[in-house]
């Protein structure tokens, strides 16, 4: 992905950290490195994501002491997080089906004529 992805990205960053919270507490970096198997992320990316969904609520955060260093930062999704995650991914699913269909309608009208 190149040049517009990052429009598109931005879209579903949030959508992504949430689902990887869902049903376990997560650092930062293990986001990151996460998100980064399937679409190329910056740690800078998303910290500003994980602190507007800790401010908003969707995410509450603590520290844990490491085995490997200085205490990490952890991540939880909260109750009203886990809703939004829910309404998300329904608007997200309806999206993708939705450009899908145009996708797929002009397909399979490439060869029609339109009068």
């Amino acid at each position: 992905m190149v040049g517009k992805s990052n429009q598109f990205k931005k879209g579903v960053l949030e959508l992504c950290v949430l689902y990887l919270l869902k049903n376990q507490d997560r650092y930062g970096y293990e986001i990151t490195q996460l998100v980064n198997k399937n679409i190329p992320l910056t740690e800078g990316a998303l910290y500003p994501i994980l602190r507007r969904l800790v401010k908003e609520g969707y995410c509450a955060a603590y520290l844990k002491e490491s085995k490997s260093g200085p205490a990490r930062k952890y991540y939880h999704i909260t109750s009203l997080g886990q809703k939004y995650l829910f309404d998300l991914n329904k608007e997200w699913t309806e999206f993708v089906e939705n450009v899908t269909k145009i996708k797929q309608e002009e397909d399979d009208g490439a060869n029609k004529s339109f009068f």
